[in-house]
């Protein structure tokens, strides 16, 4: 299974080309639909896929938290994804896949990976809101294969988020507020949790904010609020003080949308910080190819506070934000 991941580093190039690899994977068949559906994950998230080793048990862990598994000597949690995402299954959860992002490495466990597939951003589709409700959000898009195979991406973070307890109040209360009513950040992600995170954030600054769900989403609400700034004769930096980005978006990644921000003269003076979970070196040296100005890892609500505020105040970098 090494094989499957080989030269993964190589695939940071297609970042910027609004394009990803997704690795495919199985949970097992549903014994009340029947069905065996196919999720992914994104392949730069994914450090290696192995059979499930020993899982040592350990008390107090949620539900579908098994336990935890040494790794060259690193303890990770190993989380059983078809009980979390509420699928009844019968099947040996046999392949387990490590994944790293936000700073943590945790273990799934799944039936069965499949192969690694590339695609467009823009052939992920945002899903219908049916499939969120039923799901709680754990899908945050949807593509087709050519064999009529529906794959459903799930938002990892989310798995991180409630499977751990890295989302606690206490890091939001040393956030200072802002006292400057004037200053609104412009922000999108796909992901339902980061969105709460990044408006926990903002609430705390007290500082105001539009959000979207995705990068294309993102660009058409800029270009509208372009358009109302020309006809107002005002600048989009007196509207919109500062833009921040997801990376893994469906239909417009943000590697795009920062192109797009940047190129256009319109947007002078307007700020763009990336804000992803993928704190690998080389996606920061794409962000910075495309014009950001500035990474700052997810979940770490002070950090991000600290780089907004500055930012939002005229400040410039001391030094760069490590992921």
């Amino acid at each position: 299974m090494s094989e499957l991941l080989k030269s993964i580093d190589a695939r940071t190039k297609l970042a910027g080309t609004n394009k990803l690899e997704i690795l495919l994977f199985t949970l097992g068949t549903h014994s009340v639909t029947g069905r065996r559906e196919t999720f992914g994950i994104n392949v730069f998230k994914v450090r290696e896929v192995m059979r499930t080793p020993p899982i040592t048990a350990a008390p107090e862990m949620p539900p579908s938290v098994e336990g935890m598994v040494s790794l060259r000597g690193a303890l990770v949690p190993v989380v059983d994804l078809a009980r979390y995402a509420g699928i009844s299954s019968d099947s040996p959860r046999s392949i387990m896949i490590v994944t790293e992002y936000a700073g943590h490495t945790q273990g799934f466990l799944v039936e069965a990976v499949d192969t690694i597939l590339r695609l467009d951003w823009s052939q992920m589709k945002v899903p219908p809101d049916m499939l969120t409700a039923e799901l709680g959000g754990l899908v945050t898009a949807v593509t087709e294969l050519p064999d009529g195979r529906l794959v459903m991406m799930m938002d990892v973070e989310k798995v991180l988020s409630e499977t751990s307890k890295y989302d606690d109040e206490v890091v939001y209360r040393n956030i200072k507020p802002i006292s400057n009513p004037d200053l609104t950040v412009f922000f999108a992600d796909d992901s339902v949790v980061a969105r709460r995170q990044i408006v926990r954030t903002l609430d705390a600054m007290h500082v105001k904010y539009v959000e979207t769900i995705n990068g294309r989403a993102a660009w058409e609400e800029l270009e509208r609020i372009a358009a109302y700034a020309d006809a107002s004769g005002q600048r989009v930096s007196d509207l919109v003080s500062l833009v921040l980005t997801d990376v893994e978006m469906p239909e417009m990644d943000g590697y795009i949308l920062t192109k797009k921000i940047k190129t256009d003269p319109r947007f002078a003076g307007v700020p763009v910080i990336m804000h992803s979970s993928l704190s690998g070196m080389s996606n920061q040296q794409l962000g910075k190819s495309v014009g950001v100005d500035e990474y700052v890892p997810k979940f770490e609500p002070q950090k991000l506070s600290e780089v907004l505020t500055r930012r939002l105040l005229g400040g410039v970098p001391v030094a760069r934000v490590n992921g």
